[in-house]
């Protein structure tokens, strides 16, 4: 049983028997004809009562009719149900949920340090990546239920269709080309194939290609030619050696023709992509090849599945290495946070200003919120749950209200006493 019901129900007991036991004194003083000492228990019992009565009265008109009698100005709650509703929405909103009130709260919290203090203890951290592998492992769940994999791929297949990939491309390039970052790209390819030439194995390669060239070109002169293979290695050797120069030298000259031909190209490529209605056409009949081929996408989709297996295995494992890398993540930014000032005063000022941009929102929402649902509810089920809130409280005034009226008859005897 709810523990607010029994306070309720021993302390109305309570005052209901102090009421019992005034009568019963009044009654027994009475039969004794009031004299003497009887005449002053006659006046504390009836003013006791007169007191009880009355205040038996006040509590119960605050949640009900009294024995059930439609008298004005009782039944207070239940008649007063929507604009107690109303008033309990705006005192929350106005005084817990005002912004500036919580703003200086959450200064006074210092979020950022208590994050960091509590990140700082590995058991902690350890909590939170438990909770966040728990969220992996639902999401994953979640995300192997068939409905949702039909809504995904096809949300997944209307955004590729509307993607314009060739402006995007387009886009990307121009942003590459700023600043000459576009050349960076240059110089990591020739970086890649001057390495690439620099081996035993790739200059093989060459001179295998050069033998069957010349073999497949100039037949004839090939039968002239002493010592083949030696001939292709040194003319392989020297091939490599002559593209090797020229990449070191387009390496060394940051204004090599080369450089700026390959510039005007990428400015050309991007114009082509943005604007030329045959290369733009092209980029989209390879975007819906590439969406719409079988062996891409079965392939893409076993990866996705290899992936969610080894996760959902990972995760239940006792020592997950994901909640591992999780837990280390926190710990390392528990540190973080402990070493640097203006990253706790960062986290904190963003986070004020999340409260300053929502607060309003949040309250009037919530407001209406506590508002709507105190509407919704039965007259009966409002009125025994503020009954059971300040009710047991309220029968204190009723014993109060005995033992009060009950001094005061004894100070109203002694006072008729002496003017008699």
């Amino acid at each position: 049983m709810d523990t607010r019901h029994t306070a309720l129900k021993r302390n109305k007991t309570i005052a209901g028997a102090l009421l019992v036991g005034a009568a019963l004194l009044f009654i027994v003083a009475r039969l004794n004809h009031g004299t003497g000492a009887w005449g002053w228990v006659a006046a504390f019992a009836e003013a006791a009562m007169v007191g009880a009565l009355a205040d038996w009265f006040a509590v119960v008109a605050l949640f009900r009719h009294p024995l059930g009698l439609p008298i004005p100005h009782t039944a207070i709650v239940a008649e007063k149900k929507e604009s107690i509703a109303d008033n309990m929405g705006r005192f929350i909103q106005e005084k817990f949920l005002a912004t500036d009130v919580l703003v200086e709260r959450m200064r006074e919290f210092d979020p950022a340090g208590h994050l960091c203090n509590y990140l700082l203890c590995r058991d902690n951290a350890e909590g939170v990546a438990r909770g966040i592998s728990r969220v992996l492992s639902e999401s994953i769940e979640f995300l192997e239920d068939e409905r949702v994999n039909k809504v995904v791929s096809a949300a997944l297949g209307e955004r590729i269709d509307k993607f314009d990939a060739a402006t995007s491309a387009g886009t990307l390039l121009e942003g590459l080309r700023k600043e000459s970052r576009h050349q960076v790209v240059l110089d990591e390819l020739l970086k890649r194939l001057g390495g690439w030439l620099a081996t035993p194995e790739s200059q093989e390669k060459v001179a295998v290609a050069l033998d069957n060239w010349v073999d497949a070109e100039y037949p004839l002169l090939s039968k002239f030619i002493p010592n083949r293979p030696q001939f292709s290695r040194n003319a392989g050797e020297k091939i490599v050696q002559k593209v090797s120069g020229f990449l070191d030298a387009v390496n060394a000259d940051p204004t090599h023709e080369l450089r700026h031909e390959f510039d005007r190209a990428v400015g050309d490529f991007i114009v082509k992509l943005k604007h030329d209605e045959g290369m733009r056409t092209k980029v989209a009949e390879l975007k819906r090849e590439l969406a719409n081929n079988q062996q891409i996408s079965h392939y893409a989709k076993s990866l996705v599945g290899d992936l969610k297996n080894w996760m959902v295995q990972d995760l239940d494992r006792e020592h997950s290495n994901i909640q591992k890398k999780v837990a280390d993540a926190a710990v390392a930014l528990g540190n973080t946070l402990s070493h640097s000032g203006e990253l706790k005063d960062s986290i904190n000022e963003h986070l004020e200003g999340v409260v300053k941009r929502y607060a309003g929102d949040l309250r009037s929402g919530l407001a209406r919120h506590i508002s709507g649902t105190v509407k919704e509810w039965e007259n009966e089920e409002f009125v025994n749950e503020i009954e059971l809130s300040i009710g047991s409280d309220l029968q204190f005034i009723r014993m109060n209200g005995t033992l009060v009226g009950g001094m005061i008859g004894i100070l109203l005897h002694a006072a008729s006493l002496l003017l008699d």
